[in-house]
């Protein structure tokens, strides 16, 4: 799969073109729409499905070091969620510059402070995963590249050893699209 073939996947599914318009216009830092929002639509469109089968909600990373307080994500998940309430789907808004904050007390261990977006996305559970899209740009970040992606393979991150957490999160894809390997 190129590039331009992804984008054009990923914008079948008419609420990932939304939000990559919406987001753009509020100016966040390293902005990038993720995760879920935009390998699912693709297995989705394998399997023959909608784009939006299944999608539980829309990822959103940004990137603000300037104030690490809840308040101040707070008000960015305000701003996106007042942008996009006509769309109706769940969006999960998330500052990396804080996730090192909570993220022992919601997942146990350990996990770096991040100095970019795109070290959130190199730490995803599943290699293929590690997709997003900067609203501001269009850039496709794909560091591990789309084969895996669009083979349905599902391999642990070196980044982000977690045996444990990679093994639901995998189940759950492979029960949900039955096509997909996952690899050890």
């Amino acid at each position: 799969m190129t590039e331009l073939d992804f984008h054009a996947c990923v914008l079948a599914n008419r609420f990932n073109k939304e939000l990559l318009e919406r987001l753009s216009a509020l100016g966040l830092n390293q902005c990038y729409l993720t995760a879920g929002c935009l390998f699912q639509t693709i297995w989705n469109l394998r399997s023959g499905r909608t784009p939006d089968w299944g999608i539980k909600d829309y990822d959103v990373f940004y990137f603000d070091d300037r104030d690490l307080s809840w308040e101040a994500e707070n008000r960015v998940i305000q701003q996106v969620s007042e942008k996009a309430a006509d769309l109706n789907v769940q969006i999960e808004i998330k500052n990396q510059a804080r996730v090192h904050l909570w993220y022992r007390q919601r997942f146990g261990g350990t996990y770096p402070q991040l100095n970019s977006t795109r070290s959130g996305i190199n730490r995803y559970l599943i290699s293929c995963t590690c997709v997003g899209i900067d609203v501001r740009t269009g850039e496709l970040y794909a560091p591990n590249g789309l084969d895996d992606l669009t083979s349905g393979l599902l391999r642990p991150n070196p980044l982000n050893p977690n045996p444990d957490l990679f093994q639901q999160k995998a189940d759950s894809y492979q029960q949900r699209w039955p096509w997909l390997e996952i690899v050890r």
